[in-house]
C-alpha cells in the first residue's frame, strides 16, 4: 500500500466514523463516547499525514506511534458504543473491521521500522 493510498484510506475511515457518530442516539453517555470516537478517528488520518511529513526516521516513528494509539482508542470507543447500543452492532462492526486492518498495517510498519 502506498503512502497516498493509506492517506486516502485513513480519511475514508474518519468519514465513516463521523457518519456513524451522526447516527448515534443522543443521551449523556452516548454523546461523550461519540465525541471521543469522532476525535480519535479523525486524529488517525491527521497524524498519519503528519508522520509522512516527518523530519527524520525518529520523528516518523514517533508520529506513527500516535496513529497506533488513536486507532486503538477509536476501537475502544466503538466497543463501548456497541455495549450500550446493541442495535448499532452491525453498522459498527464494519467500521471496526476497517480500524483493525488499519491498526495491523500501522503495527507492521512500526515493527519494520524498529527492525522487529
Amino acid at each position: 500500500m502506498t503512502k497516498q493510498e493509506l492517506i486516502l484510506r485513513t480519511k475514508k475511515y474518519a468519514i465513516a466514523n463521523a457518519r456513524l457518530v451522526l447516527s448515534i442516539p443522543i443521551n449523556i453517555v452516548n454523546r461523550n463516547y461519540a465525541d471521543q470516537l469522532n476525535r480519535s478517528s479523525s486524529s488517525v488520518g491527521a497524524n498519519y499525514r503528519a508522520a509522512c511529513r516527518g523530519k527524520s526516521k525518529a520523528d516518523f516513528l514517533n508520529k506513527l506511534k500516535i496513529v497506533e494509539e488513536e486507532l486503538d482508542e477509536t476501537l475502544y470507543f466503538m466497543e463501548l458504543l456497541v455495549e450500550l447500543n446493541p442495535e448499532l452492532k452491525e453498522k459498527i462492526d464494519i467500521i471496526y473491521k476497517e480500524g483493525n486492518e488499519l491498526l495491523s498495517i500501522i503495527v507492521a510498519a512500526l515493527n519494520t521500522l524498529r527492525g522487529n
